[in-house]
């Protein structure tokens, strides 16, 4: 009986202790982070094409839509479409960023095969990062911030996520939404020029 006393009395302290560090590491990662960088791009990714960790910081104060791609999709040809609006928009602030993924089955490809597709067939020069999941428990940590802050997952491939300058997730799009969508294109420019 005493020994089962004593346990959790001696695992107080420790916990204590351990609840006493976790804001110290909590502030550490914030610290580390550049000045002027928001939350949810405070992640490093592998590039698509070499696989080189890319921090999304670089395009903090950018006007930024994430989408999650797919080769072998019925939405694939709106890679054509999302190249034109990176093209058309850039100067005025716009990055669009891909993220490949099998979470439906239709992309089956290594990084080096999808980089070549997409180049090849779309012409796709907007930064495209290394397959990974984005639904589910083992989503990527940008996915998984960007279904907790909008409160919805990709419900299919070319799901899209439009994030303002300041960080803030502005609106979450269905794949039946084409990238010059009139409705899409308005809140992309309300964001591009706020004015």
């Amino acid at each position: 009986m005493r020994t089962s006393i004593r346990r959790p009395v001696l695992l107080l302290p420790a916990l204590a202790a351990a609840a006493l560090l976790l804001p110290a590491s909590a502030s550490a990662q914030a610290a580390s982070a550049p000045a002027g960088c928001p939350p949810i791009l405070q992640h490093t990714f592998p590039r698509l094409q070499d696989e080189k960790p890319q921090a999304l910081c670089q395009y903090a104060g950018k006007v930024v839509l994430v989408v999650n791609t797919a080769s072998f999709c019925g939405f694939t040809p709106q890679y054509k479409g999302l190249e034109a609006l990176d093209s058309k928009y850039r100067s005025r602030g716009l990055v669009v960023l891909g993220f490949p993924s099998n979470d439906f089955s239709q992309e089956t490809g290594t990084n080096k095969e999808i980089a070549e597709f997409c180049e090849s067939t779309f012409g796709v020069k907007f930064p495209m990062f290394a397959k990974s999941s984005v639904r589910g428990p083992g989503a990527n940590p940008l996915f998984k911030e960007l279904a907790q802050v909008s409160g919805t997952t990709p419900k299919w491939n070319f799901y899209k996520y439009l994030i303002g300058r300041d960080g803030k997730v502005v609106e979450s799009y269905s794949s039946m939404t084409s990238p010059d969508d009139r409705g899409f294109v308005r809140d992309l420019e309300k964001q591009l020029d706020p004015n």
